[in-house]
């Protein structure tokens, strides 16, 4: 039941699939232990019951990442990320540039056209009351 499927294949994704799921799991049992403090003044619940669910969930989460549908879906993942072309530092520095540009051009233009609508009703109110 507890065995890794196809070892060596897809390391990278159920390794960061269950590290991240874990530490999902962990932030979950500290604001658990949280609670049940308040509860509660006995540690073996307080503590107990969060710790029992976080190795239930390490467990679950291993079957899960080795279960051969799962498995298959995260080697092939994998494989893919491989072959994705990533742009380069330059190319991502220049796109986050033109982004943050263009962000504030459009901010100042839609300013301006709220402004120009602000000043319209406010003449329109004027002259109609």
């Amino acid at each position: 039941m507890f065995e890794i499927y196809k070892r060596g294949q897809g390391r990278y994704s159920r390794t960061i699939t269950f590290v991240a799921v874990m530490v999902i799991g962990l932030g979950a049992s500290m604001a658990l232990s949280d609670k049940l403090s308040a509860y509660t003044a006995m540690p073996l619940i307080q503590f107990g019951v969060p710790a029992t669910l976080l190795v239930a969930l390490a467990l679950f989460i291993f079957w899960m990442v080795n279960r051969r549908k799962s498995a298959d879906f995260l080697i092939a993942t994998e494989g893919e990320m491989k072959k994705v072309s990533w742009s380069s530092r330059k190319e991502i520095v220049g796109s986050t540039k033109v982004v943050i540009v263009a962000t504030f051009i459009l901010a100042g233009l839609l300013y301006a056209v709220d402004a120009a609508f602000a000043l319209l009703f406010q003449t329109m109110g004027v002259m109609g009351g």
